[in-house]
Parts: C-alpha cells; structure tokens; sequence
C-alpha cells in the first residue's frame, strides 16, 4: 500500500472541490444480506431495478475486474432555504435545485482518475454516482465519511446529511481509513416522528411504499388514489426527514457554484407550470434532477398538490389540461378538479364525460 499516494490523492480530491474523502478496500459489503431482505420484504415499491441488479451489489469486483480499493466522496449541497406557503407553490427536494449533480460529481471524479493515471498510468477505475449498482452508504462507513441514520440517510458529524455520495473503485491498492463504528444517532426519533406518511416502519428502515420522495420521482404511471393527497407540497422529492436532524443544524451550506438553486425551482408556481407549452417545459428541466421525473411526472404531481389543496384559482389551467397530450396529466388534472369540486370544476368534468372527447373523468385511466 503507497500510503504517499494515498494521501496526494486526498489532497487533490479537496483541490477539486469533495469536502470529505475517504477509503476502503473493495470488500462485499457488509449489510448486503440486510439489502436482500430489503428487498423480499416489497420496500422497493416499483423500483424493479434494484432487484434486477441485486446480485451486482454482493462483490465491487463485478463493477471493475480486480478492484482493489474504493475512493468514497462526498459533497455538501445547497443551504437553508424558506419555502413559500402559498396554495400553488410548491417544494423541489434541496438536492435537485441547481444542475443535474450526476454530471458535476461525474466531472471530478474523472478528473481524479485522471490525476491518479498519471501518478499510476496502469491504473483502471470506474466513476460511480447513483447509477451503478453499489451500496455508497454502506462504503462510505467503511471509508469512515460517516453512520447510516435512523432515516436511511449517511451522517458526517461536520457536515450533515445534505451532501451527495461519489465512488471511484479502483485496482491500486491504496492506504484504507478506520470505518466509521459509532451511530450518534442516540434516542432522537425525530426524523421517524416528522415523516408525514409514516415511511419508517422502523428506524434504519425505508418503506418506499409509503416515501414522498418514490411517489413524486420514480413511480410512472397514476399515482394511487390512496396517496395522492399525500404529498405534502413536494412536487418533486422530499427533504423533511433531513430538514428536523440535529445534525443538519450547524452543517455547512455548500460551496459548489453548479449546485446553487436556480431561484425557479425554490418554489415553484405549479399553475405557471401547468400553463406552460409541453416543449418549453421539458427545456426548462433539462440538465437538472428533475427530468428524471420527466414532463409528465411533474405536472401529476402539482395537479395533485392543487386539488389536494383545493386551490380554485387554479381550475381554469387544470380545465385546459384536461386535453393534454399525457394521459397521466388528464387523470391527475381530472383528480384535482373532482377534489376541487367548483361548479365550473364539476361541469368541465361533466363536459368530458358526456362528449367522451379523449378521457372520462377517471383517475385511473391509463
């Protein structure tokens, strides 16, 4: 192990702006098996791609052949910001406020691999940022960045939860660090306590069944009439679990330009949003987190935000997107106008019921 190597290579991750490094050897992880059951017991919802790729997760070396250590890195995100209570605005998780973090942590991980190629140019590695089946949480413990709240969610003592999570697996050997071993949780619940629909069936446990933030972002489709008023003003993501930590109160704002909030996404005018031409809309999300949710995502959920709230200024937009191109758009505008319940409301509904023009006023249409 090049323990010089070891530490110039930390030294160039702080040059080019992670806040935290950190390294482990490329082992199977250790909650692998508290994955697994995870798994089998339905708390991934629809995210059938987690069990698609669960066997990748056992053994690094399945990412890259002959991997030998794991670079774990993090970056703080955001700051504080106030929401705006008003009855059309809504909530846009911290995290996907300024540029898409895929790209701005992939660009310095790739410089770091750079930098290591010339230090080591036999060296091979593989840039990781939540698309590649890995558990970044458990490795990132291990590389000693932090515990694994009652939330789910990597703590730092320094910098809180509000950071993103980056690997580099490589096949150098490199100098490990001790493994985080103490949780600072405590007896604190109040993440637990604060989630709204009650997504925590135990501590260190998510059921994504009942998460805001797997509503509003990776389920396609309807979204269950069981849940759909549930969302709480999050359009897109949802941060109140990290929001009551303790452990957020003094953290750091972050320090990366890219990942400042484009005051459009703080809190967003949904009615604005509906209004908008289908082709500018899905320019104005281009390069941010949001487009994983994609056009037809977001406008269900801020139909649902405004019905559920029975916003009655907001009755003559969601009366035009009832001829939306979306199928999932018309149903969740169809919802809201239902929950609204105005005489135009019901009367517009009526109209498509009786013309049977594009859609019955049926929320689960497909």
């Amino acid at each position: 192990m090049d323990r010089d190597l070891t530490q110039r290579l930390k030294d160039e991750a702080s040059r080019i702006g992670f806040d935290r490094v950190g390294i482990t050897p490329a082992i199977a992880p250790p909650t692998y098996p508290n994955f697994l059951e995870w798994l089998d017991s339905g708390h991934a919802a629809g995210m059938l791609y987690l069990e698609k790729n669960a066997a990748i997760r056992a053994d690094p070396e399945r990412l890259l052949e002959h991997a030998r250590s794991i670079v774990m890195l993090s970056m703080v995100y955001g700051r504080q910001e106030p929401h705006d209570s008003g009855p059309s605005r809504g909530k846009v998780a911290r995290y996907a406020r300024g540029a898409d973090y895929h790209e701005v942590i992939w660009r310095r991980l790739d410089m770091l691999l750079e930098w290591l190629r010339t230090e080591r140019p036999e060296a091979r590695g593989r840039a990781v940022c939540d698309t590649a089946p890995l558990l970044e949480r458990d490795f990132a413990r291990l590389a000693g960045l932090g515990w694994v709240g009652k939330n789910t969610m990597l703590i730092d003592r320094k910098l809180g939860s509000f950071t993103f999570l980056g690997a580099l697996i490589v096949d150098v050997e490199l100098m490990p660090d001790r493994p985080h071993g103490t949780n600072h949780c405590g007896t604190c619940t109040r993440c637990l306590d604060a989630c709204p629909t009650q997504a925590f069936p135990t501590p260190y446990t998510l059921d994504a069944r009942k998460c805001i933030s797997y509503w509003t972002i990776e389920h396609k489709g309807p979204i269950d009439e069981s849940f759909a008023d549930q969302l709480d003003g999050w359009v897109f993501g949802c941060d109140i679990c990290q929001d009551v930590c303790p452990w957020n109160r003094k953290a750091p704002a972050g320090r990366m330009a890219e990942l400042e909030a484009n005051p459009a996404l703080l809190n967003p005018d949904l009615i604005n949003w509906l209004k908008q031409d289908a082709a500018v809309f899905r320019a104005s999300i281009k390069n941010t987190a949001l487009s994983r949710a994609k056009r037809s995502g977001l406008l269900r959920n801020a139909a649902l935000i405004l019905g559920q709230r029975e916003v009655v200024e907001a009755v003559p937009t969601l009366m035009e997107r009832l001829d939306d191109e979306d199928p999932v758009v018309r149903g969740a505008v169809a919802w809201a106008l239902r929950r609204i319940g105005t005489d135009e409301a019901r009367q517009a509904l009526a109209c498509r019921d009786s013309t049977g023009t594009h859609m019955q006023a049926n929320w689960t249409e497909k």
